[in-house]
């Protein structure tokens, strides 16, 4: 059992689609990031981070949720993905102004 799992939505929509998607607003990267902060903190085992579709909020995308607390948020750029870890993660403290609305 993981102490947090993180979803990220990776979810790809076409460049016409009206909600948009996550993959487009920059999710792949952002999965990425988390995966790398994880790592560098030797979280495997304790923390999964794993790519998911569509959480069915791409139009406030990137989109991710964490379990156990179901916590979702919408990064946007590689420090909010830092900030997320390092405060949630490694803290437990929720970041507020990153919270998806």
């Amino acid at each position: 059992m993981y102490k947090h799992h993180i979803f990220i939505c990776e979810n790809e929509r076409p460049a016409d689609n009206p909600r948009g998607s996550c993959a487009a607003k920059g999710s792949v990267e952002l999965t990425a990031t988390f995966k790398a902060e994880l790592a560098k903190r030797k979280l495997k085992g304790i923390v999964r981070s794993n790519k998911s579709g569509c959480l069915d909020f791409c139009e406030k995308g990137p989109v991710v949720v964490i379990y156990p607390e179901a916590v979702w948020y919408s990064p946007k750029t590689i420090g909010d993905v830092v900030e997320i870890v390092e405060s949630h993660i490694d803290n437990g403290i929720i970041v507020d102004r990153l919270l998806m609305k």
